[in-house]
């Protein structure tokens, strides 16, 4: 069974330039390859700014390449952090992510697992996030961490890409059965690109 929210974009068409990155959670445990995924994030950035041409003054360009490669290396970081945090401890699925490179959007998917229970909270929490105004969500966020001193969950990120960035997202759940312990799922960001 599969569940969207947001603008997740189901069938994307055929891109000619992309990227994926996956990795196997039973290879390497995921707590030691968490210090790869600013480096992973890196690598995309500066792999995707390659495309970027702009037709402004140099001093402009590099400015605005370099603003680029900012937002993409956020997002992608950001995301390989959720994706590696909140997937299944002993799932054998892989967790990846992909870029695909348009004439004026990027869009980002990562896929990994999440347990089936956790599936309804994270559910909630996009709902609001879809539903609310990302500014005054954002706030709400920043106040209620000021509060709990123990959380290791900001729920900052996807608000930041969507308020600093001005991104589109959405969420794809795949589930292949009641029995399931686990399901795929997959967030899609979509940034414009300004050149």
């Amino acid at each position: 069974m599969n569940i969207i929210f947001g603008d997740f974009i189901e069938n994307l068409p055929p891109s000619q330039e992309y990227l994926i990155i996956s990795f196997s959670p039973t290879s390497v445990p995921l707590q030691k390859r968490w210090r790869n995924n600013g480096l992973s994030a890196d690598f995309l950035a500066d792999y995707l700014s390659t495309f970027f041409l702009c037709d402004d003054e140099e001093h402009v360009c590099k400015a605005k390449q370099a603003e680029f490669k900012s937002a993409i290396s956020y997002i992608a970081n950001e995301l390989l952090e959720n994706g590696m945090k909140y997937s299944k401890d002993t799932s054998t699925s892989t967790i990846s992510i992909q870029l695909h490179l348009e004439r004026d959007n990027i869009i980002f998917e990562m896929t990994n697992s999440i347990n089936t229970k956790a599936i309804k909270r994270f559910q909630a929490y996009i709902k609001e996030l879809i539903n609310s105004d990302p500014y005054e969500f954002y706030m709400r966020q920043l106040e209620q961490n000021a509060t709990q001193k123990n959380s290791t969950k900001s729920g900052l990120g996807f608000l930041t890409m969507m308020n600093d960035y001005g991104a589109k997202l959405g969420w794809k759940f795949e589930t292949s059965g009641q029995e399931s312990k686990e399901s795929a799922v997959t967030t899609m960001v979509q940034l414009r690109i300004d050149s």
